[in-house]
Protein backbone atom coordinates (compact mmCIF):
# COMPACT_ATOMS: atom_id res chain seq x y z
CA UNK A 1 0.00 0.00 0.00
CA UNK A 2 1.54 3.40 -1.31
CA UNK A 3 0.47 6.71 1.06
CA UNK A 4 1.14 10.31 0.96
CA UNK A 5 0.16 13.51 2.75
CA UNK A 6 -1.85 16.30 1.12
CA UNK A 7 -2.10 19.39 3.30
CA UNK A 8 -5.23 21.14 2.40
CA UNK A 9 -6.90 24.33 3.71
CA UNK A 10 -9.34 21.56 6.06
CA UNK A 11 -6.47 19.83 7.52
CA UNK A 12 -3.81 17.17 6.24
CA UNK A 13 -5.56 14.51 4.42
CA UNK A 14 -4.13 11.14 4.04
CA UNK A 15 -4.10 9.72 0.64
CA UNK A 16 -3.65 5.97 -0.42
CA UNK A 17 -3.87 3.22 -2.76
CA UNK A 18 -2.43 0.30 -4.02
CA UNK A 19 -2.25 0.76 -8.08
CA UNK A 20 -4.65 3.20 -7.86
CA UNK A 21 -5.96 6.27 -5.79
CA UNK A 22 -8.50 3.90 -3.51
CA UNK A 23 -9.14 6.43 -0.18
CA UNK A 24 -8.68 9.52 0.91
CA UNK A 25 -8.72 10.17 5.01
CA UNK A 26 -8.84 13.35 6.90
CA UNK A 27 -6.71 14.10 9.90
CA UNK A 28 -9.98 14.05 12.43
CA UNK A 29 -13.94 12.44 12.44
CA UNK A 30 -14.79 9.20 11.46
CA UNK A 31 -12.72 8.89 9.03
CA UNK A 32 -9.02 9.30 10.78
CA UNK A 33 -6.65 6.98 9.99
CA UNK A 34 -2.73 6.44 10.60
CA UNK A 35 -0.67 4.53 8.04
CA UNK A 36 -0.13 0.87 8.58
CA UNK A 37 3.63 0.20 9.41
CA UNK A 38 4.10 -1.85 6.08
CA UNK A 39 2.80 1.34 4.06
CA UNK A 40 5.15 2.93 1.66
CA UNK A 41 4.89 6.72 1.77
CA UNK A 42 5.57 7.82 -2.09
CA UNK A 43 3.89 10.39 -3.63
CA UNK A 44 4.79 9.82 -7.29
CA UNK A 45 1.67 6.95 -7.60
CA UNK A 46 -0.51 9.81 -6.37
CA UNK A 47 1.05 13.20 -8.14
CA UNK A 48 -1.95 13.71 -10.47
CA UNK A 49 -4.34 13.43 -7.25
CA UNK A 50 -2.38 15.86 -5.68
CA UNK A 51 -2.49 18.46 -8.62
CA UNK A 52 -5.57 18.27 -8.81
CA UNK A 53 -6.59 18.95 -5.24
CA UNK A 54 -3.95 21.93 -5.42
CA UNK A 55 -6.54 22.99 -7.98
CA UNK A 56 -9.57 22.39 -6.10
CA UNK A 57 -8.20 24.37 -3.53
CA UNK A 58 -7.21 27.52 -5.37
CA UNK A 59 -10.46 27.08 -7.28
CA UNK A 60 -9.33 26.45 -10.72
CA UNK A 61 -11.01 23.04 -10.98
CA UNK A 62 -14.83 21.76 -10.43
CA UNK A 63 -14.68 18.77 -11.78
CA UNK A 64 -12.34 15.63 -10.63
CA UNK A 65 -10.81 13.41 -13.58
CA UNK A 66 -8.82 10.78 -11.82
CA UNK A 67 -8.10 7.00 -12.00
CA UNK A 68 -9.59 5.51 -8.76
CA UNK A 69 -10.53 1.96 -7.81
CA UNK A 70 -13.72 2.15 -5.58
CA UNK A 71 -14.45 -1.10 -3.37
CA UNK A 72 -17.90 -1.06 -2.27
CA UNK A 73 -21.33 -2.97 -2.59
CA UNK A 74 -23.28 -2.74 -6.43
CA UNK A 75 -25.60 -0.56 -4.43
CA UNK A 76 -22.73 1.39 -2.74
CA UNK A 77 -21.05 2.27 -5.78
CA UNK A 78 -24.11 3.09 -7.72
CA UNK A 79 -24.45 5.84 -5.23
CA UNK A 80 -21.21 7.23 -5.93
CA UNK A 81 -21.09 7.20 -9.43
CA UNK A 82 -24.46 9.69 -9.26
CA UNK A 83 -22.93 11.43 -6.18
CA UNK A 84 -19.82 12.08 -8.47
CA UNK A 85 -22.33 13.84 -11.09
CA UNK A 86 -23.48 16.70 -8.29
CA UNK A 87 -22.18 19.61 -10.07
CA UNK A 88 -19.36 21.95 -7.95
CA UNK A 89 -21.40 24.46 -5.95
CA UNK A 90 -24.73 22.36 -5.68
CA UNK A 91 -26.08 20.45 -3.21
CA UNK A 92 -28.41 17.42 -2.87
CA UNK A 93 -30.58 16.00 -0.55
CA UNK A 94 -30.49 11.78 0.56
CA UNK A 95 -33.66 11.68 -0.48
CA UNK A 96 -32.90 13.13 -4.09
CA UNK A 97 -29.95 11.01 -4.17
CA UNK A 98 -31.75 8.46 -3.75
CA UNK A 99 -34.67 9.06 -6.36
CA UNK A 100 -31.35 9.89 -9.33
CA UNK A 101 -30.65 5.94 -8.52
CA UNK A 102 -34.01 5.42 -8.73
CA UNK A 103 -34.75 4.36 -5.27
CA UNK A 104 -36.77 7.27 -3.52
CA UNK A 105 -37.16 4.69 -0.78
CA UNK A 106 -34.21 4.58 0.04
CA UNK A 107 -32.68 7.77 1.84
CA UNK A 108 -31.20 6.54 4.76
CA UNK A 109 -29.39 3.28 2.84
CA UNK A 110 -27.94 6.26 0.45
CA UNK A 111 -26.64 7.88 3.80
CA UNK A 112 -24.68 5.41 4.90
CA UNK A 113 -23.24 4.73 1.11
CA UNK A 114 -22.59 7.88 1.40
CA UNK A 115 -20.89 7.59 4.62
CA UNK A 116 -18.76 4.94 3.51
CA UNK A 117 -17.31 7.17 0.46
CA UNK A 118 -13.65 6.60 0.70
CA UNK A 119 -12.39 8.90 -1.44
CA UNK A 120 -14.36 12.28 -0.21
CA UNK A 121 -13.90 15.27 -1.59
CA UNK A 122 -13.03 13.95 -5.31
CA UNK A 123 -16.48 11.90 -5.06
CA UNK A 124 -18.04 15.04 -2.97
CA UNK A 125 -20.07 13.60 -0.33
CA UNK A 126 -19.71 17.10 1.73
CA UNK A 127 -22.71 18.23 -1.40
CA UNK A 128 -25.20 16.00 0.57
CA UNK A 129 -27.03 17.89 3.04
CA UNK A 130 -30.82 17.07 5.10
CA UNK A 131 -33.77 17.88 3.21
CA UNK A 132 -34.10 21.01 5.32
CA UNK A 133 -31.02 22.47 4.19
CA UNK A 134 -29.01 21.58 7.03
CA UNK A 135 -25.76 20.53 7.16
CA UNK A 136 -25.82 16.65 8.52
CA UNK A 137 -22.96 14.19 9.20
CA UNK A 138 -19.72 14.35 7.38
CA UNK A 139 -16.64 12.12 8.13
CA UNK A 140 -14.16 14.70 8.16
CA UNK A 141 -16.37 16.91 10.76
CA UNK A 142 -19.14 19.23 9.84
CA UNK A 143 -17.24 21.77 10.20
CA UNK A 144 -14.97 20.95 7.11
CA UNK A 145 -17.99 19.80 5.33
CA UNK A 146 -19.10 23.14 5.22
CA UNK A 147 -15.54 24.54 4.66
CA UNK A 148 -16.05 22.47 1.66
CA UNK A 149 -19.60 23.74 0.70
CA UNK A 150 -17.89 27.41 1.55
CA UNK A 151 -14.76 27.04 -0.64
CA UNK A 152 -17.48 25.91 -3.54
CA UNK A 153 -19.58 29.35 -3.22
CA UNK A 154 -22.68 27.57 -1.73
CA UNK A 155 -25.64 29.30 -0.14
CA UNK A 156 -26.83 25.85 1.20
CA UNK A 157 -29.99 25.33 -0.96
CA UNK A 158 -30.89 22.35 -2.18
CA UNK A 159 -30.17 21.28 -5.90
Amino acid sequence: MFFCYYDSPVGRLLVGGEQKLEFIHFPKGKSAMVPASDWIHETQPFSDVLFQLDRYFSKTLTRFSLDYSLGGTPFQRRVWQTLAKVPYGTTISYGELARRIGNPKAARAVGMANAKNPIPIIIPCHRVIGKDGSLTGFGGGLDVKQQLLALEGKDLSVA
